[in-house]
């Protein structure tokens, strides 16, 4: 399982320009179970999106989204294995 804290670089004017296409991005890889959740930082600095693969994996999507593309954000590639959980969040959890 992977976390992606993503800092924003430019201006939110500027992010705005992007964000569609982040949120199309961002449903691409819900619908094949590669991510579980985001959203923004609160202050409204960057986001977070936690997945469900290695951090391997999310360096070679991260490419892919239009943030990065337009550099937007930076990223922040944090992988651990959880051990502790909710009941029903093992659904989540990549075997």
């Amino acid at each position: 399982m992977t976390i992606a804290v993503l800092t924003y670089k430019k201006e939110l004017s500027e992010v705005e320009k992007s964000l569609q296409e982040h949120r199309i991005y961002l449903d691409k890889y819900y619908s094949s179970g590669k991510f579980i959740a985001s959203g923004a930082q609160t202050p409204r600095i960057g986001g977070i999106i936690l997945m469900n693969i290695t951090k391997e994996e999310a360096q070679l999507l991260i490419k892919e989204d239009p943030f990065f593309r337009n550099d937007v954000a930076e990223y922040e590639l944090i992988e651990f294995s959880p051990t502790k959980y909710q009941v029903g969040f093992e659904q989540f959890i990549k075997r």
